[in-house]
């Protein structure tokens, strides 16, 4: 993600999104801290991405709402810790909090100062919530870092990797999957979001309002750089035995009961992937 001081201009749309979605007459996810971390700047953004994307509202709260139940069902079925990779301006440390689970939430150290602050604004949210662990995924060794804040590594996590994967150079981001599938508890649960190559890399293919998108992501100062359009060999190399996806469309039709054609945010979707296939029923 971005290296710049503060928060990551993408966190803050992000959050807004989130707000938005949950403040709608049939809200799919709920977070009640979102509006108060996007502030007036986050809501600015998402209006210029209306132009182009209508329906990322829709897939943010669809996406908000799955990770949240995934993180919900690892918890019930015994996973006590918990950690998102690249957190931005995430609040499930605070809203799925349970007794006896752990968050950690790692990120660029300028990204979690600003969030800190920005935490510090809003009336009962629990900062010590989560444990924050600073990192720069591209040079640091997250591993390393998180056990030293106090992760188990001999006992199974669920890792939330939210709108980040992209942002990555493809090595560091193979590099981060490899080592979370062979250093981590094996019963670990990884839950990431990813986008096709045409996105990524901007192919000729792209319609004018994806072409838009990026140019918004891209003024941002955090461009897209890494697509992925079948994971499967990916999960495979990087040592997982587990792997399911959903879609865009899949997620609406789970959480909403729709289907729309004219819907065309398609070019991101989820995996869940472990390096075991015992334990959890994915």
């Amino acid at each position: 993600m971005s290296q710049a001081r503060g928060a990551s201009q993408t966190a803050v749309l992000v959050a807004a999104y989130r707000a938005r979605a949950s403040a709608a007459t049939n809200p799919v996810c709920n977070d009640p801290w979102a509006q108060g971390l996007a502030g007036d700047a986050g809501v600015a953004l998402t209006h210029r991405w209306d132009e182009h994307a209508p329906d990322m509202e829709l897939w943010v709260g669809l996406r908000t709402r799955y990770i949240d139940d995934c993180v919900v069902r690892a918890i019930d079925a015994g996973i006590r810790q918990v950690v998102m990779l690249g957190a931005g301006l995430d609040t499930r440390a605070a809203r799925l909090a349970r007794p006896g689970v752990r968050f950690f939430e790692v990120d660029q150290p300028a990204s979690q100062a600003d969030k800190r602050d920005r935490l510090s604004k809003l009336d009962g949210y629990p900062v010590d919530a989560a444990t924050f662990v600073p990192c720069d995924f591209e040079h640091d060794d997250f591993v390393a870092l998180l056990c030293d804040a106090g992760l188990d590594r001999a006992a199974p996590a669920c890792l939330v990797w939210e709108g980040v994967v992209y942002y990555l150079a493809e090595e560091a981001a193979r590099s981060t999957f490899q080592r979370v599938a062979t250093e981590l508890d094996s019963r670990s649960l990884l839950v990431f979001d990813y986008l096709s190559s045409n996105m990524a890399k901007s192919s000729d293919r792209l319609r004018d309002e994806d072409r838009a998108m990026k140019g918004i992501i891209e003024e941002l100062g955090e461009p897209m750089r890494y697509g992925i359009d079948d994971p499967t060999p990916l999960m495979f190399e990087s040592g997982y035995r587990l792997l399911r996806t959903v879609s865009f469309d899949e997620l609406a039709l789970q959480y909403t009961g729709t289907y729309e054609r004219k819907r065309f945010f398609r070019f991101q979707a989820i995996g869940l992937a472990s390096a075991s296939d015992e334990g959890l029923a994915w």
